[in-house]
């Protein structure tokens, strides 16, 4: 039994960043480890730059999802302009790309960036022994953040509000099923306008034995940040479930 901060997230789009391939961008089902740990940064107004508090704050919460639509893909394809490659000068800005070199040496280049359209998912944090923050002063960070807060990406604001509420005592199951207020307009439930599963994905880290199913797994992605200015990333466990409806407790 733990004390847990819930809270929802809710966009028409999302990108939940998976390891890139060429110039293939693809995105998880659900939000990564880093996206959280980055949320929680801007909500707390942690800067990119400041390394010892987001190692910190790294270092002081788990996290659990729960995924309650289940989204459809959108591939978004890229085209832009680069400057051919010059160890011998550094582009300070994306304007000093552009500006800085001839059009007729610009370098087009092709990719592709993946999207989770109308997903809605719960989160859940918990604190470990090392935490130098208090759940108490997350909820407050989420409830107004510092800077703006994104799905994944800039061109994917938090389009609900986050209702992030304190769990005491509680299994991380029940934490992750607690119930929020309808998101989709008076008389329309999220049931018929979100298109809710009848089957819920839940993933968390720690012990795998805390949420009970017939098919938990245990897969190791690259999303727990080791630098954020440099981009680092490494592989942590985590385990998955997905349980129907009426075994999670919920009627669809």
């Amino acid at each position: 039994m733990k004390d847990y901060l819930v809270f929802q997230l809710y966009g028409p789009i999302a990108s939940w960043g998976q390891p890139a391939v060429g110039g293939d961008r693809a995105t998880h089902i659900s939000p990564t480890r880093s996206a959280i740990l980055g949320l929680l940064g801007a909500a707390l107004g942690i800067k990119r730059e400041e390394s010892a508090r987001l190692q910190a704050l790294h270092q002081s919460v788990q996290v659990a999802t729960k995924q309650l639509t289940p989204t459809s893909l959108l591939r978004d394809y890229h085209t832009s302009q680069v400057p051919a490659r010059n160890n011998k000068y550094v582009y300070r800005t994306r304007k000093n790309e552009l500006l800085d070199e001839p059009k007729d040496k610009l370098n087009t280049i092709l990719s592709t960036r993946d999207y989770r359209c109308d997903g809605l998912w719960v989160v859940a944090l918990s604190l470990t022994d090392t935490a130098t923050v208090t759940l108490d002063e997350l909820q407050s960070a989420l409830i107004r953040p510092v800077f703006t807060l994104y799905l994944g990406r800039k061109s994917c604001p938090v389009s609900a509000p986050l209702r992030p509420l304190l769990v005491g005592n509680s299994e991380l199951k029940e934490a992750l099923d607690q119930d929020f207020p309808e998101i989709t307009p008076e008389g329309i439930s999220d049931n018929t306008w979100l298109r809710r599963s009848r089957a819920f994905t839940y993933t968390w880290e720690g012990d795998i034995s805390e949420i009970q199913g017939d098919t938990v797994m245990t897969t190791h992605p690259w999303d727990d940040p080791v630098s954020r200015t440099r981009w680092q990333f490494q592989q942590r466990a985590m385990h998955q479930v997905t349980i129907r409806a009426s075994d999670a407790g919920r009627e669809v």
